[in-house]
């Protein structure tokens, strides 16, 4: 795809696309921020309430891999667009029965179970969301701009998280445990329903992106890309999949997770939890562009070593530090710690991305990078706590993060570099 190319998509379709992300990741993030009042609501008081309620967000992941298979065919065969309206129109139903499902208080252990069936139907949907967009700015932007257009949808998604962060702090902030338990919880997934049809009827103006249609032009759209991708593309599904599983778990670990942390230890209220979260998100808009634009400069493989690199001792040494009693240490841990979390996902999207042609890029994507985010990100805050508190051991999420990074580092040092070997071709 040549510059020229890519100015047949309008800056509009381009920004619609990236702001897409905020839909999905309003959703998940609001149900891990709240989740010790989501708890209280659909699984009782205590532990084991809050395990099940990490416990839903990991079996919603699970459906991931299937999600994005299925979408990643649509995408291939029919293209991004189509895929791309599908998959809203799906997670906008899911967020607003969530809004509308029965309590504990009201059906009993039903309530759980149907709130766990819809974060799965969420789950499914947004299988493809995510590797849709990002494929959708990667086709669309010029060659020597790859990175910070598609670094966009990391940084939108986590716009998708500062708003949930804001919504949840001030939907605390102003109502008592009692009203909050009783119906507040809804206003936050009422809020994501409404933005996920504004976004969807947004979402239908957008045009093709230019690589697609020139493949329908040309007659070169695979007939069954999930098998041509397994079959053409181990290698980078691979690949893929390990750059996929460090961005999971230093995001779901060592982002999103934290607010759970800081109020199971005791070392913050729910309130004060979510407003560093807030400041978290902030953080994370801050580098993601940076990150893309490094990532022009001096390539995808660089920077990828170096936050990996980084993903090692950091996560222990900040994880430690926000078990102890020191609000200011607190506060410089969890930044540090959202700038990790949001520079992988900023260079790791280009760059699997970029691992697979245009005719099977979405089924690739969806063997490797969701098959990963599934494990390493939907499973990693329910492992977290459930390790935490068995051994007792705070320590614990960081640890995990470090392993990873410990066991990816040999697959992104037999990497080739993915930017400069795609500067004219997608």
């Amino acid at each position: 795809m040549t510059t020229h190319e890519a100015a047949s998509v309008s800056k509009m379709s381009i920004i619609v696309a990236a702001l897409s992300t905020i839909v999905e990741w309003y959703d998940f993030t609001l149900y891990l921020y709240f989740a010790t009042v989501i708890s209280r609501v659909f699984f009782g008081q205590g532990n084991a309430a809050l395990a099940s309620t990490l416990g839903g967000f990991a079996v919603a992941y699970l459906m991931r891999p299937l999600g994005a298979a299925v979408f990643g065919h649509i995408g291939d065969r029919f293209g991004r667009r189509r895929m791309m309206l599908i998959s809203m129109g799906l997670m906008s139903l899911a967020m607003l029965a969530t809004a509308c499902l029965p309590t504990r208080a009201m059906i009993g252990h039903m309530a759980g179970i149907l709130l766990v069936v819809l974060r799965c139907a969420m789950g499914f949907s947004v299988g493809g969301e995510y590797t849709g967009v990002v494929a959708y700015l990667l086709e669309s932007a010029p060659s020597h701009r790859r990175g910070l257009v598609t670094s966009l949808a990391a940084a939108a998604s986590e716009v998708g998280g500062l708003l949930a962060a804001a919504v949840c702090t001030i939907t605390v902030s102003l109502m008592s445990p009692q009203a909050l338990t009783d119906w507040g919880w809804r206003i936050p997934f009422f809020l994501g329903a409404l933005l996920a049809v504004g976004l969807w009827i947004a979402r239908s103006f957008i045009e093709e992106t230019p690589t697609f249609q020139q493949q329908v032009a040309t007659g070169r759209t695979p007939r069954n890309p999930l098998f041509d991708a397994l079959r053409h593309h181990r290698r980078a599904i691979a690949q893929g999949f390990a750059i996929s599983a460090l961005g999971s778990i230093t995001y779901y670990i060592g982002i999103t997770y934290v607010p759970t942390f800081l109020t199971h230890i005791g070392r913050m209220q729910e309130v004060a939890a979510l407003r560093l979260s807030t400041a978290a998100a902030l953080a994370v808009i801050a580098i993601t562009p940076l990150v893309g634009i490094a990532a022009d400069r001096i390539g995808r493989r660089p920077v990828l070593l170096t936050v990996c690199l980084c993903a090692i001792p950091l996560p222990i040494a900040l994880f430690a530090t926000m078990s102890g009693n020191s609000s200011s240490l607190i506060l410089g841990s969890v930044l540090l710690l959202a700038v990790l979390g949001g520079a992988v996902s900023a260079v790791g999207a280009v760059t699997t991305a970029e691992l697979f042609p245009t005719a099977s890029r979405l089924s690739g994507l969806a063997i490797g990078a969701t098959g990963a985010t599934a494990i390493f990100g939907g499973l990693a805050p329910y492992t977290a706590q459930l390790l935490s508190d068995k051994l007792s051991a705070p320590l614990v999420p960081g640890m995990m993060i470090a392993f990873v990074a410990i066991v990816v580092l040999p697959i992104l040092l037999g990497m080739s570099e993915t930017g400069l070997s795609n500067r004219t071709a997608v």
